[in-house]
């Protein structure tokens, strides 16, 4: 095979790891019951309104594409995981709205140069492994003068301190691939989005989440229910004495950040417009 066909059957087999990884455990009650009001906040700093066309990158079961219906905008939602979007599928029939739902590669989006007035991700694009990929695409289908939005665990915050706690307990990432959390650092998305956008504005903010009062039910909530962390545990294999020292890390980690029974987790709200 030539250098060309080999990096395309290699990105294949990644992006079908991730896709398996994301379909693991149940995401959407992580965004449901953890950070139930993430993507409805993130609809509202990118200003949706009724009529607009909106993209939601990597939107998992919707829980910003859902909102942004809700508010009459014409949204596609799209994931790299159809697991996830089919449950997104059912939660919009029972809430009586209507949107597409589109299997897609944030690096190789299937829509057309400028065919967005919004485009958005809530905690979704930040895990595609090719950053300044899914950053091109991102401005690619969004119009000249359109809304770009994102919401991303800060590296600082606890969930980004959470995958700096797996890292070692992981395989090694593939060549060329980066760490998710960079992408809630705001140096590092200026220089993805470059001059290609304006108006930025870049605030820290934090989430905050009372579901786990108790010790150790961080722990054991994100290694039934969160892809990265399934997957971690599951790298382990039968190595019983190296996921004992991750889960009193997890532990750890979770106490630290745990103050009478509420964790604040830091991320990064981000919205520009697309140069004209």
């Amino acid at each position: 095979m030539s250098e060309a066909t080999d990096a395309v059957a290699a990105d294949r087999a990644l992006k079908a790891r991730h896709r398996a990884m994301w379909a693991m455990g149940d995401y959407p009650s992580v965004a449901s019951h953890v950070i139930p009001e993430a993507g409805a906040q993130l609809v509202k700093e990118c200003g949706v309104q009724r009529g607009d066309s909106v993209l939601d990158i990597a939107a998992g079961a919707g829980n910003a594409a859902i909102p942004a219906a809700l508010a009459g905008a014409d949204v596609v939602a799209c994931d790299l995981t159809p697991e996830l979007l089919e449950i997104g599928r059912q939660v919009a029939a029972v809430r009586g709205v209507g949107l597409d739902w589109q299997e897609a590669d944030a690096e190789h989006l299937p829509f057309a140069d400028g065919e967005f007035d919004i485009v958005m991700s809530c905690f979704g694009i930040m895990f595609a492994p090719h950053h300044q990929a899914a950053a091109d695409e991102m401005v690619r289908v969004c119009r000249p003068g359109g809304t770009i939005g994102m919401s991303n665990w800060t590296p600082q915050g606890f969930i980004g301190r959470m995958f700096a706690a797996m890292k070692p307990y992981a395989p090694p990432p593939p060549p060329g691939a980066s760490p998710p959390p960079l992408w809630g650092d705001e140096e590092h998305v200026y220089e993805l989005l470059g001059d290609r956008v304006t108006d930025v504005e870049a605030r820290r903010r934090t989430v905050r989440v009372d579901a786990f009062p108790q010790p150790g039910s961080f722990r054991t909530f994100f290694k039934t229910c969160y892809g990265p962390t399934i997957a971690v545990y599951r790298s382990l294999g039968e190595d019983s004495d190296r996921a004992a020292a991750l889960d009193r890390e997890l532990d750890e980690l979770a106490e630290e950040h745990t103050r009478d029974g509420v964790m604040e987790w830091e991320f990064l709200l981000l919205t520009a417009h697309r140069t004209a």
